[in-house]
């Protein structure tokens, strides 16, 4: 093992900014890679990834997802179905999968286009009047809370208090699991709040059920067993804390990346056939998740180093999709035809993202919709603001402008 000290610095502003540069050194000469502070280890090749994430029985979820330990215990909270491992989290999975199918998800297809034509007329008026629109604040990001808020048939007046709790968890999450920050900070306000809220629409789809996913899964069954309120408000938890940004960001990435590279936004607007396949590879390129912890359950040897049991190991996604062991010498590019017959944007194995089929819907229907109104759509990258954080990646604000980028002078 090389050592690369100091080389991955996930609170480090730079390294947050741009990450790349970074993994391509672990990837290239420290691959299993050792961190101090926090203590954990690091794996950035492709292979290697997609080796662990897919075997739960030696990198557990079970201790939670980032590099601290118990993250969701100093908050006194159960661990929701992403932080269970097999058996349990198979017989949880199988009893969601009954409410949260894809068949489900597409029926509200028509209802999300709606939304994003009319979206799309109201930065259409804003930018008419002169004002510069954010494709992040005023579409990418209110997308995917319509969305969740339709499937779980929350009432419109209730509806604006999911924004400031995604705001808070993604802040509670970048300070870093600080026992003080969580306990006392708008983080754990957030889950408070989000817990009581739910927990009274549980208990009242139970007792007048409808055709809403809350209330379907308050009746799955499978095997004779049933999904307790525990169940149900950790699942709710699972897809606002971590539903909503990463889709967003998944909008907005593949706007900019489009947007930097006019010949492949251009292939897109002509074809939007390609649009699937240019979602895949911007959530390569630029994945929301970058990157997730395990922890050995046994000792594992790795490229010659071994881990042993009881360890943290961070999966760094970011770094895995853009391996060109794995995705050739032009991994670092933007490919909309490239072909990608496997990758991580949404993990893999037993805990692959249940929400997939819901965040690529809505990243296609915005795509298709924003590129057939505005196919030459551009960004301001200069006045962009990133969200900074060690686990996600994303934006704070993407100014855009749907006619493409004023000329100078």
């Amino acid at each position: 093992m090389t050592e690369a000290t100091d080389v991955y610095s996930p609170f480090d502003p730079a390294f947050q900014a741009d990450p790349y540069p970074a993994y391509r050194r672990l990837r290239d000469e420290d691959p299993v890679h050792r961190h101090t502070d926090p203590p954990f280890w690091a794996l950035s090749r492709f292979e290697d990834v997609w080796d662990a994430v897919r075997d739960h029985g030696t990198f557990s979820s079970a201790s939670g997802l980032t590099f601290y330990e118990d993250e969701i215990g100093k908050l006194g909270l159960a661990p929701t179905m992403v932080m269970l491992d097999p058996p349990r989290h198979t017989v949880l999975r199988r009893l969601i999968s009954h409410g949260f199918t894809p068949r489900r998800t597409a029926a509200m297809e028509d209802r999300l286009r709606a939304f994003v034509r009319a979206r799309l007329a109201v930065m259409r008026e804003r930018e008419a009047g002169g004002e510069t629109v954010d494709l992040h604040r005023d579409l990418s990001s209110p997308l995917p809370t319509f969305a969740l808020a339709e499937l779980l048939d929350v009432p419109e007046a209730d509806r604006a208090r999911f924004g400031p709790w995604v705001s808070a968890l993604t802040t509670f999450q970048d300070q870093g699991f600080d026992t003080g920050a969580m306990l006392e900070g708008s983080g754990a306000r957030a889950v408070a709040e989000m817990f009581a809220y739910f927990g009274g629409v549980i208990a009242e789809r139970r007792a007048r059920p409808g055709d809403d996913l809350i209330s379907v899964l308050t009746t799955a069954e499978a095997d004779g067993e049933r999904l307790t309120d525990w169940d149900v408000l950790g699942f709710c938890f699972v897809i606002v804390a971590g539903g909503n940004d990463t889709t967003g960001n998944l909008v907005s990435h593949a706007v900019a990346l489009l947007s930097g590279r006019p010949d492949q936004r251009g292939l897109v607007a002509r074809d939007p056939s390609l649009i699937p396949n240019a979602l895949l590879e911007s959530l390569r390129l630029e994945g929301s998740v970058q990157a997730l912890g395990r922890t050995t359950t046994r000792p594992v040897a790795i490229r010659g180093v071994e881990i042993p049991a009881g360890e943290k190991v961070m999966l760094l996604y970011g770094a895995a999709n853009r391996d060109e062991r794995e995705f050739g010498p032009s991994a670092g590019e933007l490919d909309v035809t490239r072909a990608i017959p496997r990758h991580l944007g949404f993990a893999s194995g037993v805990h692959f993202c249940i929400g997939s089929h819901l965040a690529r819907l809505q990243a296609r229907v915005a795509l298709e919709e924003l590129l057939a109104a505005h196919p030459r759509v551009d960004v301001d990258q200069p006045r962009a603001k990133r969200l900074m954080s060690p686990f996600t990646r994303g934006w704070v604000s993407l100014p855009a402008y749907l006619g493409g980028q004023p000329m100078c002078g």
